[in-house]
């Protein structure tokens, strides 16, 4: 049985994490990185598709989650950047997040930067590296939205 659009997105997810860590991720990795706001919905899917064939874990074990088989459609992607680009354009991402998290202040065109720049890996094909920047950049946007909250109440106060 085929796994549905959010059960492949999140194989895609252990699958790619995988292949960067060498170890699989954790419920709450998952969560984080596929955009599910709770850890039984994670633990629902994966359970699913354990059933199904297309997960396996080992009881009583962290990190144990495997991706057995993917369909037909992982067949289909074709990677449209090599290794050495793909390692090039992490790596250049990681330069823009760093450089924006450690500034004092946060621009509001920086902040859009980071969306494209995901966003571009995503549609490349590099959704493990995508899907670890999201985590990231859901943070600089509530440090920003905190930075800004903070300068207007500064304003009303005085």
């Amino acid at each position: 049985m085929r796994p549905t659009m959010k059960q492949y997105h999140l194989m895609s997810y252990i699958a790619e994490f995988i292949e960067i860590h060498g170890y699989g991720p954790s419920y709450r990795e998952v969560m984080m990185g596929c955009g599910y706001s709770s850890v039984a919905t994670v633990a629902e899917h994966i359970n699913n598709l354990v059933a199904r064939g297309h997960l396996r874990k080992r009881d009583r074990s962290a990190r144990s989650l495997e991706v057995i088989s993917m369909p037909d459609k992982e067949k289909v992607i074709v990677r449209q950047v090599s290794e050495s680009e793909e390692k090039w354009l992490v790596e250049k991402v990681e330069l823009f997040f760093n450089e924006i998290e450690t500034a004092q202040t946060i621009e509001p065109s920086k902040v859009d930067e980071l969306y494209v720049l995901v966003g571009a890996l995503k549609v490349l094909g590099l959704d493990g590296p995508a899907y670890t920047f999201i985590r990231r950049l859901t943070e600089v946007k509530n440090k920003y939205e905190n930075s800004r909250n903070t300068k207007s109440s500064n304003t009303y106060a005085q």
